[in-house]
């Protein structure tokens, strides 16, 4: 592309009116033309805009976000995404229609965005359009660009922030999103007039320019702790390249859902089963959720899940069932045996973020009772399940312990050295105090009393009343309720 000459010509009048006929003119001849006034592309500079580094993706979310700055909003690109109206699911930044809806939503006068250039007279039209944008830095007005990255024939669309122009050198001035030290870099007019046009047609291009003029601007709302759209955006984003054909992905916050069964399996058990579990749990226990995203892997049958597990751990798992790695952000799944595996599991992340510290024998009885669940008064509820028998079994036989050894039991001793019954003692403490309308209660004064009452057998006393005067009586009462329990399934 010719570079045009540091001085742009603009003509003073509306275009299209040079051929008029000029007053005085004499007849059958045309007027010359009067003077031209000349545009000075004098040097200018937007200071103090502090330079963010963008998540990948998400190189006009950090635009917006420098300028904010600058202006005193403290927003993230994050906050910027969010008002953006980008699914998470897409797994993918804003699009410049995307990022129009967020400058609006944030009190900015984005003005016209799309321009159409005729590559015929693209020199003249790219002078025009990049003389605008420099009265408007002169005003104190930058602009978010969207350029080719590069001038490699396959490069990648990209989101700029220009802050200035050197006139000297002939150097536009930008903060690049994508440099950890983006900030005032420099680069040749000339080039950036090479990069700007988007030439998606070969006679007819688009330049795109988004004004970043605001009178007021209206803060974006502070978001609650936890994931937000954009972590959940991001994890897609890295996980979608690397998926098998044959798997699904749904986003069910702050899971994403991934499976390998039908389309239509993989979205009924992150809406029936995720979605509807989470949103009970909360009513009933916890008021935050996790503060990262989990992937919730689910797999058709034994085979594919053992093949993932393998793969991913480097062993194949101690359980058929499935487990949930905190240390993966991670749940493997075999949804083949049915949901309510999936269920305990979505337990644990929520104990997590809500009640550190809390002894594993909760941690398992709480995520145990809700395997086999229903709902009463829109509550979900524990119902018998397979564990039943078991226990029955080391209650005839004198082998399950007291209630003082159950709740003292270090992480340790409850995983590693469990006599096989620590499970389903948990499990069933919790059903009956469930049976009686106690199993809230003691869960919410457990978590306020946990620094003076760590492992809750002080906090079970009380909520157990008389009973909990002696637990040695408590226990064979407790006993004799769960010889009683039925379980058919």
């Amino acid at each position: 592309m010719a570079v045009t000459p540091l001085r742009v010509v603009l003509p003073f009048f509306p275009l299209g009116l040079a051929a008029c006929a000029q007053p005085g003119a004499a007849p059958g001849r045309r007027a010359a033309p009067p003077p031209v006034e000349r545009l000075e592309l004098t040097s200018v500079k937007i200071q103090g805009v502090p330079h963010v580094k963008q998540r990948p993706d998400f190189c006009g979310e950090a635009c917006v976000e420098m300028f904010l700055r600058h202006r005193g909003v403290m927003a993230t690109q994050d906050d910027v995404f969010a008002l953006t109206g980008v699914s998470p699911a897409s797994g993918r930044g804003a699009y410049t229609k995307d990022m129009v809806r967020a400058l609006r939503t944030l009190g900015f006068s984005p003005g016209k965005v799309w321009h159409r250039v005729e590559a015929k007279k693209a020199t003249a039209q790219l002078d025009r359009l990049f003389a605008a944008m420099h009265r408007d830095l002169r005003a104190g007005v930058p602009s978010i660009v969207c350029t080719r990255y590069n001038g490699k024939p396959n490069t990648t669309e990209h989101f700029r922030l220009v802050l200035g122009y050197d006139a000297k050198k002939d150097e536009v001035l930008y903060h690049e999103p994508a440099a950890e030290k983006g900030a005032y870099l420099r680069m040749k007019r000339a080039a950036f007039l090479s990069l700007w046009p988007l030439k998606y047609k070969k006679d007819r291009w688009t330049v795109i320019r988004m004004r970043l003029d605001a009178e007021k601007i209206a803060p974006p709302p502070r978001r609650p702790g936890g994931v937000t759209p954009a972590d959940l955006a991001q994890a897609v984003q890295r996980l979608r390249p690397t998926l098998p054909a044959e798997f699904t992905l749904r986003v069910e916050p702050p899971f994403v859902v991934v499976g390998n069964s039908e389309p239509e399996m993989v979205n009924l058990y992150a809406t029936d089963t995720v979605r509807r579990t989470v949103a009970r749990l909360r009513k009933a226990y916890f008021k935050r959720d996790p503060d990262r995203v989990i992937t919730v892997w689910l797999f058709r049958d034994l085979d594919s899940y053992n093949r993932a597990t393998r793969r991913e751990f480097g062993k194949q798992a101690d359980t058929p069932y499935g487990f949930y790695s905190s240390q993966r952000n991670m749940m493997m799944m075999n949804i083949g045996l049915g949901g309510g595996t999936l269920v305990h599991e979505l337990v644990h992340p929520y104990i997590e973020a809500n009640f550190p510290n809390c002894p594993a024998w909760f941690n398992e009885g709480l995520g145990s009772l809700y395997e086999q669940s229903s709902t009463r008064d829109g509550h979900i509820i524990g119902l018998t399940n397979w564990r039943l028998a078991g226990l029955k079994r080391a209650i005839k036989a004198g082998k399950v312990p007291s209630f003082e050894t159950l709740t003292g039991t270090t992480s340790h001793q409850f995983y590693d050295m469990d006599p096989g019954t620590n499970y389903a003692q948990a499990r069933y403490l919790l059903y009956y105090l469930q049976e009686q309308g106690l199993l809230h209660k003691y869960y919410h004064r457990f978590f306020r009393d946990r620094e003076t009452d760590p492992t809750g057998l002080k906090t079970l006393r009380a909520i157990l009343g008389p009973d909990g005067r002696d637990m040695t009586a408590f226990k064979k009462k407790w006993e004799r309720y769960v010889l009683g329990l039925r379980f058919s399934g």
